[in-house]
């Protein structure tokens, strides 16, 4: 080698531990689809990929639940928490290496083609064995890359606001796993509080049931944004929603309909109108024109937080209503 091309060209070796683990050969990819762009693919894998072909197909961005429901859907899964006398894995482990997997994926846009074969899962430890990546082609501009079918969290919405009270809020868009936090909010809230939400006595089983709150706690952040206000407990470290402000866009129109819920304990601190405005500046954001809102006519408490964030009243005398309404 040497006598042929020279000592310079030798760039030296790589050497890496023989892995000898006793666990599950997995596989973890991702590729386009001509119409819900990214897929991701979780199963078995090795050399029998194509023959057991035990696999689920998920979009990202993935969060911790739906990582964990796209992994137990496979029948591999039932053997993770341990049979025959093997231990079982650390599953928590596997549900965040899909999390960051399916954000790798949405970051990284050039990536057309990208999967681990295999996987090993041990109780041991989660290791990639072999991994392969195809890009897009060179001539392939930004505009034409493929879009996600599932808007990722929108974290440029987050930031954080300090009540006149001296209260410290965190102001972020809902998430999937915040539904138990919801239910717990739904529980402080008075029957009048709630009429004045939603024109109606809803109950609070209807209210925190599994159904209604999946739809609410799920986003299609394309479609609607709702901001929730959380509090830590400086003492036991323990976090509440203590408000939710929700922006619906319309469809086909640059338009869009606000609702605010505030807990009753944490009413007349600001927090519905710091809420409203931060919508205000997420509607700008989101290119649309005009928002609007129906509120109760002896609803006070709303009409003058949408009045302080610039809105406009149009009252509607025989229905005991209120429009709000705010240009762009």
């Amino acid at each position: 080698m040497t006598e042929r091309r020279g000592r310079e060209h030798f760039e030296g070796v790589t050497v890496q531990p023989m892995i000898n683990y006793t666990g599950y050969e997995l596989i973890l990819g991702s590729s386009i689809d001509d119409q819900f762009g990214p897929v991701l693919l979780f199963g078995m894998g090795g050399q029998l990929v194509e023959l057991f072909r035990d696999r689920s197909l998920g979009l990202p961005p993935l969060n911790t639940t739906l990582a964990r429901r796209m992994i137990e859907r496979t029948t591999i899964s039932k053997a993770f928490a341990g049979i025959r006398g093997r231990r079982p894995i650390d599953q928590a482990a596997l549900e965040e290496l899909l999390v960051r997997f399916s954000l790798l994926v949405v970051e990284q846009r050039w990536i057309r083609e990208i999967d681990i074969n295999p996987l090993l899962a041990s109780p041991e430890r989660l290791i990639a064995l072999d991994a392969r990546i195809v890009l897009h082609d060179p001539g392939v501009t930004e505009a034409e890359l493929p879009r996600l079918a599932i808007r990722p969290y929108p974290r440029q919405y987050v930031g954080t606001w300090t009540a006149a009270d001296g209260t410290e809020l965190v102001l972020r868009p809902i998430r999937p796993e915040d539904e138990p936090a919801m239910v717990r909010f739904h529980q402080a809230l008075s029957e009048e509080t709630v009429y004045a939400r939603y024109f109606a006595h809803l109950g609070l089983t209807e209210r925190i049931a599994h159904d209604r709150l999946v739809r609410i706690c799920f986003n299609d952040y394309d479609r609607e944004i709702a901001l929730v206000a959380e509090r830590r407990d400086p003492a036991t470290g323990e976090s509440e929603i203590v408000a939710v402000g929700r922006l619906s866009k319309a469809h086909a129109v640059p338009a869009a309909e606000f609702a605010i819920l505030v807990a009753d304990r944490w009413q007349r601190r600001g927090i519905g109108t710091e809420l409203l405005r931060r919508l205000v500046e997420i509607a700008r954001a989101e290119g649309l024109e005009r928002i609007c809102a129906e509120m109760l006519s002896d609803n006070v408490g709303m009409r003058r937080i949408a009045e302080r964030v610039g809105f406009r009243i149009e009252e509607r005398p025989g229905d005991g209503t209120l429009r709000a309404e705010l240009l762009l």
